[in-house]
């Protein structure tokens, strides 16, 4: 299992809100993380950077997770855990009061891959069946085309696309969506903030994201597109390529 990591500023923003990374437990199992922070006085880079970093302590001497249920388990209770720190380290710092985070976190395996999510942050994976979108955002504006109001076309440029209605840290308690999916050796998932996915069309992800491409270079060919197409957000990603096993 090959994986790739990646975060860049972007070419508007000051700051890299942005945090996560690729971590591996004692028994080479992979977790995957990507978080976009949000809040005022610099506070997203807090609230992403403690996310990711409680999670990466957990996971570090987390036990070998053999089946989906197992993975289902970890992922709620220590994304449950990691709200209530978030939420009470800006209840206590004025200036950190209403921070959060979005989330979309994966634990992969040679067999399975369980992912959940918080927010517009997205999970994508490209199997046999195709390139799709495995996570669902909890955004007003999808909410909007759940409810037939607005069309999926019409969502890409909605002038309230980037209104959240579910964010990590940002409630004493929050919704968590997991899900788990098999994979195939040949199959890759992806990871991202919507530095990346507000910026570059499923279409043109796929045909960047093929099979067999060097992760590395897969990933700069990402990130440098989201800047040329305007880079006004910070743009975070992750790929696993399931192509050999781990753990």
């Amino acid at each position: 299992m090959e994986t790739v990591f990646m975060t860049d500023r972007g070419r508007i923003r000051q700051h890299n809100e942005d945090n996560g990374g690729v971590f591996l437990n004692a028994h080479g199992q992979v977790l995957a993380i990507v978080a976009d922070g949000m809040g005022g006085h610099r506070a997203g880079d807090v609230a992403s950077a403690m996310a990711v970093q409680k999670l990466q302590d957990v996971w570090t001497s987390s036990p070998v997770i053999n089946e989906p249920n197992d993975a289902t388990i970890w992922i709620r209770e220590q994304v449950m855990n990691v709200n209530e720190a978030i939420h009470q380290h800006a209840s206590e710092h004025e200036e950190c009061k209403g921070m959060g985070t979005t989330i979309v976190l994966a634990i992969c395996t040679s067999e399975f891959c369980t992912i959940g999510n918080i927010g517009d942050s997205r999970g994508y994976l490209f199997s046999e069946d195709g390139f799709r979108q495995i996570t669902e955002d909890h955004s007003l504006v999808n909410e909007l085309v759940k409810n037939g109001q607005i069309s999926r076309e019409d969502a890409e440029h909605h002038p309230r696309k980037n209104i959240l209605l579910r964010a990590l840290g940002t409630e004493e308690k929050v919704d968590l969506d997991v899900k788990t999916v098999e994979v195939e050796s040949t199959d890759l998932l992806l990871l991202c903030s919507d530095g990346l996915s507000n910026k570059i069309s499923e279409e043109k992800l796929q045909d960047i994201l093929q099979p067999g491409t060097s992760l590395n270079e897969t990933g700069t060919h990402l990130i440098t597109l989201a800047n040329e197409l305007g880079g006004e957000d910070n743009i975070t990603l992750a790929i696993v390529d399931f192509t050999s096993e781990s753990g």
